[in-house]
């Protein structure tokens, strides 16, 4: 089965959210975190689920992701996640990790698990504690359920400078059964992954190892949420994490399995259409922009320039402007460190050819401002050297970046 069939064979569910999964239930509630919105919020499972998660190369790792790295070391298994947003918990010391083992044995004492089975995540200022009074209260306050409602309040609990919820699930046939994949993710600033501020959990009711989860959950990082960027900066407290709880009743899926493709092409829809949700939303951001190299020497290498192209905030304002400067993402594609032949570039934007074989095309000013002034923009870079390919996401870097992230804290 090829790569094509097999996404052609995963489904996207228009309507479904991280609850759709078969044995997740999901909640969130104002604990007074935040003024008024959302601002803990929980996902369980009716059964202990087989998980796997990655985490921020920043050297200062948040307490929670230390907490979470804790439980998962003890058998792979989670059932519960307890997430604030407001407070990242991040540089706060003995305090801050105290606290985050608090957030998870008031989150195991609710729902009568281990401790063992709760992971933590937070998000939100850095460098402050948490106001655990509160964050009891919430835990003990949001109300668990099965329902469209109840996947809303998780989804908005999780949001800090976010514009909306970002959510999506998939599903796909496996000799007769369904699986399903739901996501949720916050992110909106501070997004330049491996990994940056997002939060990504994700729900799945196939029958997978923890092992084998977490193998095909590194692979497909990589070309989803490490390959998006808003800003360049990288925070400490990101986390992408999947329960899957076998509800599904397929057979256990492993690499040498006929179905594992099928298992790869879910994850890798759910992931980057979460990942492009990110982007999308990044703060100030007017327009998602798509990056796609191909003929480079390899995948790595695509991947890299890509990256780099949609990273440049010559190129995010010229896109942010509605102008056809080409010549930002030449300046992107020689600084990226990659090998390439300066005499096989070709740049497309949208459907209008801009340079070939690394001559300058003629072409419709006209024509440009008026694809450029979409809110989709895609460049194309064939760079004629090889069957490498590669995709990156991001935003344009508009007035009011600087005026959110200006006023951040208050």
């Amino acid at each position: 089965m090829n790569v094509i069939t097999e996404a052609i064979q995963v489904k996207e569910i228009k309507n479904g959210s991280i609850i759709s999964p078969r044995g997740f239930l999901t909640g969130g509630t104002h604990a007074g975190l935040r003024y008024s919105k959302k601002d803990v919020g929980m996902i369980y499972s009716e059964v202990p689920a087989n998980s796997a998660a990655v985490y921020t190369l920043n050297s200062f790792q948040a307490a929670p992701i230390k907490v979470t790295k804790d439980s998962l070391a003890e058998s792979g298994l989670l059932q519960a996640v307890v997430v604030n947003s407001a407070c990242a918990n991040a540089c706060t010391g003995e305090k801050g990790l105290k606290d985050a083992y608090e957030m998870r044995k008031l989150a195991a004492a609710k729902l009568q698990i281990d401790e063992h089975l709760v992971a933590v995540a937070s998000t939100g200022v850095i460098g402050e504690y948490l106001a655990m009074d509160k964050v009891s209260k919430g835990i003990e306050e949001v109300v668990l359920d099965q329902n469209q409602e109840s996947a809303a309040d998780f989804q908005t609990a999780i949001l800090t400078t976010d514009t909306g919820m970002k959510k999506c699930c998939y599903s796909v046939e496996m000799n007769g059964v369904t699986v399903y994949m739901g996501g949720a993710a916050k992110g909106s600033g501070m997004i330049h992954p491996n990994m940056a501020t997002m939060l990504g959990f994700i729900t799945t009711d196939a029958n997978i190892s923890s092992k084998h989860l977490h193998s095909a959950l590194r692979e497909i990082t990589n070309i989803s949420f490490n390959q998006i960027t808003v800003d360049g900066d990288t925070s400490t407290n990101d986390m992408v994490l999947v329960m899957a709880n076998g509800e599904a009743n397929n057979e256990e899926l492993t690499p040498e399995h006929p179905d594992w493709n099928l298992f790869i092409s879910l994850l890798s829809s759910t992931c980057k259409d979460l990942a492009k949700q990110i982007a999308k939303d990044g703060e100030g951001a007017t327009k998602l922009i798509e990056v796609e190299v191909i003929g480079a020497q390899s995948n790595q290498d695509a991947c890299k320039i890509a990256k780099q192209i949609v990273g440049s905030n010559l190129v995010k304002t010229a896109i942010y402007g509605s102008d056809a400067n080409w010549g930002r993402i030449i300046g992107a594609i020689g600084r990226a460190g990659v090998e390439i032949n300066s005499e096989t570039v070709t740049i497309t934007i949208g459907p209008i050819v801009m340079l070939k074989n690394s001559e300058p095309q003629k072409f419709s000013e006209e024509d440009a401002l008026e694809y450029l002034k979409q809110d989709f923009i895609q460049i194309f870079v064939d760079l004629q050297m090889g069957d490498g390919e590669g995709k990156a996401w991001g935003c344009d870097l508009s007035y009011d970046y600087v005026k959110i992230n200006a006023s951040y804290r208050t």
